[in-house]
């Protein structure tokens, strides 16, 4: 067998000396780097080679046990390891894993804000030098147990003597280990570290996997670049891909860091191991048949997709490990060369050194069925989406992709919501998806709601509006009777939204694509239930259509005067990173929920109280598909065409504090229920008015869509005028009013002079209500329903005091 080094060894008269299993260990590539010609290409590191996961974890694993060996039992746990930034942060943990789970932090690239460093120092041969330690708790490098340090080599031990330079002048101890995969320090390095340790009076050890050195000619630094020039090529054309990726939902534990950026103790890894078993289920059925597994990480994100890699390797799969990277590497298909082949692709993590190169070596042309992308969700970017970027470089090489998010973990003294509890949000239940709770297939939404479908929650709309207007009750603690619509009503819904559906796939494209234009991260759609569900669902369909983006959506519960669910907001946030919530709606009335976000937020930072509607009529918001105010059919209905879901439901004696809010899954329904079919006929236009959406979104992002709340000021307006005195009485718009017509006690309609098709659903519930509809001038709506102002069942007819609901 050709050994991986041949290649550079016969061109520049590099040789490599030392233990018999180097070769085994170790081979050589060319790098793009102006301080290095040669660089030393590890086969069991999992960094530029695939690798089995089990090699790679064992290789770090054996190392902690021999430093465990050398410390003895008593000063191993009291011992804290530290590995290197990109490369050597899953080896540094492995490491740890091997000395008893001790605690394990591994520098980073990547500034986090809000999180002070407690330390740095420079990398001088690296193509990106600068360390930073982030430890959430400081107190972790300022004990006084042995430090050890974990690197993928020791060559000139210039790093490792930087950090320990470094950190000993704030925190002195007594004695540091060194660990590597392989000591290549040359004959005049070889002295440097005992002097070092005596130098800052304390004793410094060294344990390696093998020993050995390289040996370059005179010129190597020159002769090395003249040889990238001349074999380095353009970058291959992106492959179309095969297919698109399918992402998987792994269900991290909340309370596990992604890594060891921030920390990562042994209580974590109790956690990661007792969670591992249903990931690992989860991947493996979205594997589905594939035979030969690449489980690819990403940069300094080495070890979660290294343990996930090594669960799926034991649960009988053909697994190899590997992880992508900053470093540019010279790729030449050469049996007796490391790099075989190479992909390029843009950051998709927005590094603090701005937009650059990265890099996936040996993974095209390896014969892979399938690869796991494990990324963040920092890295979880339009980038990452895009036609050049990673999962599409992936697709036009391999015939399934899979992409695999681990939440990006926040220390609690950063950015992490005040209010947010991790031992309340573990304990919070997954969310509830069809076809046990809701009509909508599992994947397009997740209900953080709490099934109360076998409690009586519903009353007549005559006693429920009697009990909210003389504050005996709240609206969101019973729920109206569902409206069962008539045979004329049915047809009225169908007509309407033959005519629509062209004009709200307009809408939910451009609002979507907005939303991906705007959105720093990649959305993750969070609509309030239940009128932003539809919409949601519809938003998902078009990013998965026109981008091939599998966006998550859930649904959660707002009331209006109690705020959103706050223990929706805290799963959120151990699920997701906040930064990245879309919050989704139907429609602005007045703007009310609008309002009621902002308020309910301030408890919880990171999100951003912005909603994206279909339509804002009123003028509420910046994101949006139009500020027009015509017929949504899925306004016309209730349960029936928003997946057989109620209202949601907020009581005292049914929701607790540590419960999501509540809701109801009308199954008897089944037989009206359109929710599909809804969503099927606007889905249908997609292609259609592809075009007239981009023309959309460019103008709108050009203009100025500062809300002006014209909508709020006619509200005001309408209740003086009309002696209602109470701006919860005014519903403006076409869906408020159809909410009006069918779950409340409605006084009149006052209708835009001339307004056509859009209010025939109106005027036939007004008729069937008793309700008048009157004609107005200078409506900024296309219509507005006023439920009546002094409500008691006694009263009747439409003389100022009430109407009899028919």
């Amino acid at each position: 067998m050709v050994w991986s080094g041949t290649w550079v060894a016969e061109r520049l008269g590099v040789e490599l000396d030392g233990d018999e299993q180097l070769p085994g260990l170790l081979g050589l590539a060319l790098r793009r780097n102006p301080r290095r010609a040669h660089l030393l290409v590890s086969n069991v590191l999992g960094k530029h080679v695939p690798q089995r996961p089990s090699v790679v974890h064992g290789a770090g694993f054996s190392l902690g046990l021999r430093v465990r060996e050398l410390l003895g039992d008593e000063e191993a746990a009291r011992a804290v390891v530290l590995g290197y930034a990109e490369t050597a942060t899953g080896l540094g943990h492995s490491v740890a894993d091997g000395l008893g789970h001790a605690p394990y932090l591994h520098s980073t690239r990547r500034p986090v804000d809000g999180v002070p460093s407690a330390g740095g120092f420079e990398e001088s041969h690296s193509h990106a030098t600068s360390h930073l330690l982030l430890p959430e708790d400081p107190k972790l490098l300022a004990g006084d147990g042995t430090l050890v340090l974990v690197d993928d080599e020791f060559s000139t031990g210039n790093t490792v003597l930087n950090t320990i330079r470094d950190l000993h002048e704030r925190y002195p101890r007594e004695r540091y280990v060194v660990v590597a995969l392989v000591d290549m320090r040359s004959a005049a390095d070889l002295g440097r570290l005992e002097g070092f340790a005596q130098e800052i009076g304390a004793r410094v050890d060294l344990v390696t996997g093998a020993a050995g050195t390289v040996r370059l000619p005179e010129g190597v630094l020159e002769k090395g670049q003249a040889l990238v020039a001349a074999h380095e090529t353009a970058h291959e054309p992106v492959q179309p891909p095969r297919t698109a990726p399918v992402r998987v939902d792994l269900g991290w534990p909340a309370d596990v860091p992604d890594g060891g950026r921030h920390g990562f103790r042994a209580p974590h890894a109790a956690a990661l191991d007792e969670a591992l078993p249903a990931m690992t289920e989860r991947l493996d059925a979205a594997l589905g048949g594939a035979r030969r597994v690449l489980v690819l990480g990403f940069e300094e994100l080495m070890y979660a997709p290294l343990r996930l890699a090594v669960a799926l390797e034991r649960a009988g799969r053909d697994v190899s490990y590997s992880t992508t990277t900053r470093s540019p590497v010279l790729a030449v298909d050469d049996p007796g060369y490391a790099i075989r082949t190479r992909l390029v692709f843009p950051a998709h993590d927005t590094p603090a050194d701005g937009p650059g190169e990265r890099y996936a070596y040996n993974v095209a042309g390896a014969g892979f069925d399938a690869v796991v992308a494990v990324v963040d969700s920092v890295a979880d970017t339009p980038e990452l989406h895009a036609e050049d970027g990673l999962l599409a470089q992936l697709a036009g090489h391999i015939p399934s992709v899979v992409l695999a998010v681990v939440p990006s973990y926040v220390p609690s003294h950063a950015s992490a919501p005040a209010t947010e509890a991790p031992e309340r949000s573990s304990m919070l239940p997954e969310p509830l998806r069809g076809p046990a709770f809701s009509s909508y297939a599992p994947e397009e939404v997740g209900w953080l709601l709490q099934d109360l479908s076998d409690v009586e929650l519903e009353a007549p709309t005559e006693e429920r509006e009697e009990a909210i207007q003389s504050g005996g009750a709240h609206y969101a603690e019973s729920l109206p009777v569902e409206y069962q619509p008539s045979d004329q009503y049915q047809e009225l819904f169908h007509a309407a939204l033959e005519t629509s559906a062209a004009r709200i796939a307009r809408a939910v494209g451009t609002v979507t694509e907005t939303v991906l234009a705007e959105k720093k991260g990649t959305p993750v759609l969070v609509s309030l239930a239940r009128a932003g569900t539809p919409v949601g669902v519809l938003m998902r369909r078009w990013a998965q259509a026109r981008h091939g983006l599998e966006l998550p959506h859930y649904a959660v519960s707002i009331v209006r005067g109690r705020g959103i669910d706050a223990n929706a907001l805290r799963w959120l946030a151990a699920h997701h990173d906040p930064a990245d919530v879309v919050f989704v709606d139907g429609w602005t009335g007045k703007g009310a929920i609008t309002r009621e976000l902002a308020d309910a937020l301030r408890a919880f930072p990171g999100f951003d109280p912005e909603i994206a509607v279909l339509a804002d009529p009123g003028s509420c918001v910046r994101t949006y598909g139009t500020r027009e105010d015509f017929l949504i059919p899925s306004a016309c209905l209730n349960s029936t065409v928003s997946g057989l879901i109620s209202r949601t439901v907020l009581r005292a004696d049914l929701v607790g504090p540590d419960d999501f809010h509540g809701g109801k899954f009308y199954r008897e329904l089944a037989g009206a229920d359109v929710s599909n079919a809804f969503l099927d006929a606007v889905a249908a236009h997609y292609d259609e008015v592809a075009e007239d959406v981009d023309t959309a979104v460019k103008e709108l992002l050009a203009a100025d869509r500062t809300p002006t709340w014209e909508g709020w000021a006619a509200v005001e307006r309408i209740s003086e005028e009309y002696g209602i005195h109470d701006i919860n009485l005014v519903k403006p718009g076409v869906g408020e009013t159809t909410r009006v017509l069918l779950r409340r006690v409605p006084w009149k309609i006052l209708a835009k002079r001339g307004a056509g098709a859009d209010l025939t659903h109106v005027r036939l519930l007004a008729e069937q209500r008793g309700v008048p509809v009157e004609e107005v001038d200078g409506l900024p709506y296309t219509c507005v329903g006023l439920i009546h102002p002094q409500f008691t069942r006694g009263a009747t007819g439409a003389d100022g005091k009430t109407v009899v609901s028919q």
